[in-house]
């Protein structure tokens, strides 16, 4: 194993966690609770005390207003996540649980990003839109807000694209998730 701070490469099969080898994979979880107060700080609560960084949290209702979907994406490489699945069940709001495979998935993320876009920069900018099917929401003088819809990978490509433009803001939304298929989470 690596020290902090060094650039040493680590292989899969050498990380080595409590409880035995992780998968290494990104975890999408879907989650259908109750929507009462207090649900999601458990839950995050329950994350945060087994040593898990979330790395995306998206929450809303479903189709019924009585039940939320949270869409929760971990990393498995430094936790198993099999123990706090099974902690997750015994929450009391918690109906159902699913860690979604990720090719039955289809998974989306929203992007807002400010472009600092002088008269020459903007057409460019314009283009690599039309490029990544993204949408122009604000122009103003000096900067542009494009809406990016798509997968991690074509957010983060999108960015690296824009970046050096000037990019002046981004929020993401964080990825939301559903099977593939007629199976239901």
């Amino acid at each position: 194993m690596g020290e902090p701070a060094t650039k040493e490469v680590l292989n899969l099969e050498d990380l080595q966690v409590a409880g035995g080898v992780s998968t290494g994979r990104k975890h999408v979880l879907s989650i259908l609770s109750e929507n009462k107060p207090g649900v999601l700080a458990r839950i995050a609560g329950l994350f945060a005390r087994r040593g898990f960084n979330i790395e995306s949290l998206a929450v809303g209702p479903t189709d019924d207003p009585s039940i939320s979907r949270f869409t929760l994406t971990v990393d498995g490489a430094a936790h198993p996540i099999d123990q706090v699945t099974k902690q997750l069940h015994k929450l009391i709001n918690v109906i159902k649980i699913r860690d979604l495979e990720p090719e039955a998935t289809v998974a989306r993320e929203l992007a807002l990003f400010k472009i600092s876009a002088d008269d020459n920069a903007r057409a460019q900018i314009m283009q690599f839109t039309d490029i990544f099917r993204g949408k122009v929401v604000d122009v103003s003088k000096r900067s542009v807000t494009v809406e990016v819809t798509g997968s991690d990978d074509k957010i983060e490509a999108f960015e690296q694209m824009v970046r050096p433009f000037g990019l002046i803001e981004m929020v993401r939304t964080g990825e939301i998730a559903v099977s593939r298929g007629r199976g239901t989470t």
